[in-house]
């Protein structure tokens, strides 16, 4: 065989995850033509093969020197020769499939061989009932290279490069290949800078405040600690604090009188404070101010200060913010009638909960249309429908409209309804592990912190990394700062798809986590293409340099054009960003 056209050298050390190869100096060039098509050798990131009778043995190249890297000083080498590091990735026996692992080790003075573009095929193959096109293999433009959409889905997956990588075309690449290749297929992409509608003008698009489809997330679907956190920043160390009690009674009281619901009556027994159940949130404002500001004719000791003893002038209105009217107690003595409420635990929550409810920018949560209170037209399972359950193989959730300081709840919200949805219907015929489900979450840095020990978007998220995949619920996170994201999450992910990362520390996640043991493409992070990733991990056959082709239409995530911008002269205007106010004060574009 040494004098096949594709024969490159001679293995002179094998360990266990490595060989390595002398070149032979016979070779007539140092890129070959074979069947027409030039191959260079030695190229980083490159495949050859070692015959061994009906087994043939694949690696990649790690890196190429013109002296071994471990001499022996009783050996002479050539100082012509060329030698090159292998990190071996798996074997194809017969006929039959590449497979990953190695079964059986070369040895010393065993040839290694270029491989064509054939024997990539032989590796790759072709695409099959359970993959979908990834992009076109770096070394070759006509060889595509698929993913097991099962393993790439449910075993969980991370798209991670530097900005102006291409990350949000690679999103889009695999979002497309999904939904266009599978009818019954379903992804949730939660959107926060709202890039992907453009991309993708058939998916189901929920934006706030739009006309068509509004993205409503009901503020009663909030366990009682994420609620009591956002409406009056309680923690769960609070629990003690006789006003935090109250709140958790108060609550559970008001869920308890809507047990007859759209998708089904409730036993009233069964329900708790952390009970998603709809309730009027403006009726709980109405009973902290009226309790606040309440007098009374009977008595000044608290436990006997009852709503029948109050001194009541008129009864306010709680859809419209309006307190009850009291007899006013500032000009009588103290020991007189009427007595001023001992009931003032509600002070600081009252005044923090209203600020909330009339702060516009919440009205997604507060005024969630026909999912509003307990006279709401619909329920959870027709928020569900249109989600997860529509025509619509994709739904965005387009979350550019949320405040950054809900941002964080508002994605756990999402995340733990979008998963208990799926646990609890994990035997149904049409959701559950009978239709799977992914979720994909771009710009996961800024919600998946590793610090944030009280992120609730974190710990919905990692639940879904930890248990989803028994419940048909898989997941896909997107950041340009894989360093900065949960080890829990990470520790997750099957199979990553790295595209350029320039940070040491970036790169040093992606090699750590990094299922398959190839730092030699790991190593090619710095120096990729713009659209060009390494892939590795358990839906892909085999580590692979992969070239993703551009979409059209695109993501609006590109770069503003800075030269044209700045090519035109902009006469000063006092009428100037007046429009840019009224948005900022609005919040809407």
């Amino acid at each position: 065989m040494k004098n096949e056209i594709t024969y490159l050298g001679s293995i002179i050390r094998v360990d266990s995850e490595t060989i390595e190869v002398e070149v032979s100096n016979d070779i007539p060039s140092s890129a070959p033509i074979i069947n027409g098509r030039l191959y260079k050798i030695g190229q980083i990131g490159t495949f050859v093969k070692i015959p061994i009778g009906n087994i043939m043995i694949y690696g990649i190249v790690s890196s190429v020197s013109n002296t071994p890297s471990k001499l022996d000083e009783n050996i002479r080498y050539d100082i012509g020769s060329r030698y090159l590091s292998v990190q071996l990735v798996g074997e194809k026996i017969g006929d039959g499939e590449f497979e990953k692992g190695i079964g059986t080790y070369p040895t010393i003075n065993d040839e290694v061989h270029l491989v064509t573009e054939k024997d990539l095929f032989d590796i790759y193959g072709n695409k099959d009932l359970g993959s979908i096109e990834l992009g076109k293999h770096s070394s070759s433009e006509n060889l595509s290279v698929f993913a097991n959409l099962h393993k790439l889905v449910l075993r969980h997956s991370a798209i991670l490069g530097s900005t102006g990588s291409g990350k949000s075309n690679t999103t889009v690449s695999i979002i497309k290949s999904i939904i266009n290749g599978y009818s019954g297929s379903r992804v949730i992409l939660v959107d926060p800078h709202g890039e992907y509608a453009t991309a993708f003008p058939d998916a189901k698009i929920f934006k706030i405040k739009d006309q068509t489809n509004p993205l409503f997330i009901p503020f009663w679907l909030m366990t009682f600690d994420e609620l009591a956190y956002f409406l009056v920043g309680a923690k769960p160390s609070d629990d003690q604090k006789p006003e935090h009690r109250l709140l958790r009674e108060f609550i559970t009281k008001y869920k308890k009188e809507n047990f007859k619901l759209g998708a089904g009556e409730i036993n009233p027994d069964f329900i708790t404070a952390d009970s998603p159940i709809p309730f009027n949130i403006r009726k709980l404002w109405y009973e902290m101010n009226w309790w606040l500001n309440a007098s009374f004719n009977s008595s000044t000791k608290k436990d006997e200060q009852t709503k029948e003893a109050a001194a009541t002038e008129s009864e306010g209105d709680y859809e419209n913010l309006i307190g009850a009217k009291f007899t006013s107690h500032l000009s009588t003595p103290a020991a007189s009638q009427p007595y001023k409420s001992q009931h003032q635990e509600f002070y600081s929550y009252e005044k923090k909960l209203l600020n909330r409810i009339k702060d516009s920018r919440f009205d997604f949560l507060f005024s969630p249309g026909e999912y509003k209170d307990e006279k709401s037209l619909k329920d959870l399972h027709n928020l569900l429908n249109e989600w997860i359950g529509s025509d619509n193989k994709l739904a965005i959730l387009d979350l550019h409209g949320v405040p950054f300081e809900v941002l964080d709840i508002t994605i756990g919200l999402i995340t733990r309804f979008v998963y208990d949805s799926m646990f609890w219907g994990r035997n149904e015929s049409y959701t559950g592990k009978n239709r799977c489900l992914l979720l994909a979450f771009e710009e996961a840095h800024t919600y998946l912190g590793k610090n944030d020990n009280n992120s609730y978007s974190k710990v919905a998220v990692e639940r879904i990394f930890k248990e989803g995949r028994k419940f048909g619920v898989g997941s896909l996170v997107i950041s340009q700062r894989p360093s900065e994201i949960s080890e829990t999450i990470l520790a997750q992910v099957g199979t990553f798809i790295a595209l350029r990362l320039t940070n040491s520390s970036d790169q040093s996640v992606v090699k750590n986590s990094a299922p398959d043991n190839l730092n030699s493409l790991i190593n090619l992070l710095p120096s990729l293409r713009v659209g060009e990733a390494i892939i590795v991990g358990e839906a892909i056959k085999i580590p692979s340099r992969v070239r993703i082709g551009l979409n059209h239409p695109r993501p609006t995530s590109a770069d503003p054009e800075l030269v044209k911008g700045w090519s035109v002269n902009h006469s000063p205007n006092n009428e100037n960003y007046k429009t840019v106010v009224k948005k900022l004060r609005e919040q809407k574009f």
